[in-house]
C-alpha cells in the first residue's frame, strides 16, 4: 500500500471516529440532524477553547468525557457478562 493511501485511510478512520462521538454524545436527535446547528455548536466549542476560559473548559469537558467513557465501558461490561 502506498503511503498516501495509508494516510488517507488513517484520516478517514479518524473522521469516522469523530462522527461517532457526535452520535454517542446524543447530539443528532435533539438537533434533528441539522448540520448547521451541529456545526454552530462545534464552532462555539472551538471559540470557547481559544478564549481566556479555554483551560477551564478543557478541564471540565475532559473530566465529563472521561466519566462518560468509563460509564459506557462499565455498561458494556455488564451487558457482555449477562
Amino acid at each position: 500500500m502506498r503511503s498516501w493511501q495509508a494516510e488517507r485511510r488513517k484520516r478517514t478512520r479518524h473522521l469516522i471516529e469523530l462522527g461517532g462521538l457526535v452520535v454517542k454524545a446524543g447530539i443528532v436527535d435533539p438537533t434533528n440532524d441539522d448540520r448547521t446547528i451541529i456545526y454552530g455548536a462545534l464552532l462555539w466549542i472551538a471559540a470557547k477553547l481559544q478564549s481566556d476560559e479555554g483551560g477551564h473548559a478543557r478541564g471540565l469537558w475532559a473530566a465529563k468525557g472521561k466519566q462518560a467513557f468509563e460509564l459506557n465501558s462499565m455498561k458494556s461490561t455488564e451487558t457482555s457478562e449477562h
